[in-house]
């Protein structure tokens, strides 16, 4: 009967949710819309209703449930757009670029965050969201690094207000420079923030480009996993720092163990069951809708969640960290390929 009484309690909430996903998968449908992504269509949407008309209270226990619990099943399924054998179609010079220019891009992002003064935790999510995948790295990442629901809805935006930025602005660098097919793919597919946009960017080089922008991309959305347990082992040792200093027993002391959320395991599990072959591809093909789905679902929540009043808080800084991101990781992965894939 509880167990009754508490879906009973998520249903408005669900409800909700739900159709904020159908509408931005609708909206995204119309040629005015087709560049901007259902997931940012319906984090916008989220946002808009809440700063509005407001969120009902008894609307508030679905709303959370998607935006945790729904979520991470999201992210589970993404794993089943990414394959060995997709992966292998980059090349072995093309997986470098991409992992030395996510690292490199990580790494700058967090250490201009601290020299502008940005809570560490949002650092996190915008370097996250910059270096990786856009909006799906971002709410990984923060399984984590548990900044504030504002803070992810800060770093949704900032990333996706370049990502769209380097959207229009890539196929104008191709055409002046007459790079490469297999360069210019490459280009936009290791530093382009969302899939969406990485894929808008790519084709308009020709179908060779945009093959390569998609398996690239999806090359960087593989090393999400290594990325959060980094964090948490990171979030580990700033524990046991922090617990030495105040003169009591380090967490580490007591053998805790890095986190490892279920659902990373569960997104790793999905890379190896698509890279087998064994499900048919109709069947993927519907995993992969339905994820877009749940992914609009629970983004559509966190923008319910999100106050305007409190991402005006935190001020223009984290602009300034986005764009400097953007800046960084578009430069350094041009002259990696320039030097080495062109």
């Amino acid at each position: 009967m509880s167990t009754l009484s508490t879906w009973r309690g998520y249903a408005p909430g669900l409800i909700a949710v739900t159709l904020l996903a159908w509408a931005s998968i609708e909206l995204h449908t119309l040629p005015q819309l087709a560049a901007v992504s259902a997931l940012m269509l319906a984090i916008v949407l989220g946002m808009l209703v809440r700063n509005t008309v407001g969120l009902p209270a008894a609307c508030a226990p679905g709303v959370r449930f998607s935006l945790r619990r729904i979520l991470r099943f999201a992210i589970v399924l993404l794993g089943f757009q990414l394959s060995a054998r997709q992966i292998a179609e980059v090349g072995g010079m093309g997986l470098f670029v991409v992992a030395v220019t996510l690292a490199a891009a990580f790494c700058f992002t967090t250490w201009l965050g601290r020299r502008l003064g940005v809570d560490r935790k949002l650092a996190e999510l915008i370097a996250a969201g910059t270096s990786i995948c856009g909006a799906s790295a971002i709410v990984a990442t923060n399984a984590v690094t548990e900044g504030t629901d504002e803070d992810v809805a800060y770093a949704i935006a900032v990333v996706t207000l370049f990502g769209c930025a380097s959207m229009l602005l890539y196929p104008f660098g191709d055409a002046l420079m007459h790079m490469p097919a297999h360069a210019y793919g490459l280009w936009a597919g290791s530093s382009i923030h969302e899939t969406a946009q990485v894929l808008a960017a790519s084709f308009q080089g020709g179908a060779v480009s945009g093959r390569i922008g998609a398996v690239t991309k999806l090359s960087r959305v593989m090393l999400l996993a290594p990325v959060v347990l980094g964090l948490g082992w990171a979030a580990r040792r700033r524990d046991d720092a922090a617990c030495l200093i105040r003169g009591e027993a380090a967490p580490g002391a007591k053998k805790r163990a890095v986190p490892v959320p279920l659902f990373l395991l569960g997104f790793i599990a999905a890379i190896g069951i698509n890279s087998t072959a064994i499900l048919p591809a109709s069947a993927t093909q519907f995993i992969v809708k339905a994820d877009q789905f749940l992914l609009a679902l629970s983004l559509g929540a966190m923008g319910l969640e999100t106050s305007f009043r409190k991402v005006r808080e935190a001020g223009l800084r984290p602009m300034l960290l986005g764009s400097g991101a953007w800046l960084f990781i578009s430069a350094f992965s041009f002259a990696l390929i320039r030097c080495l894939a062109w």
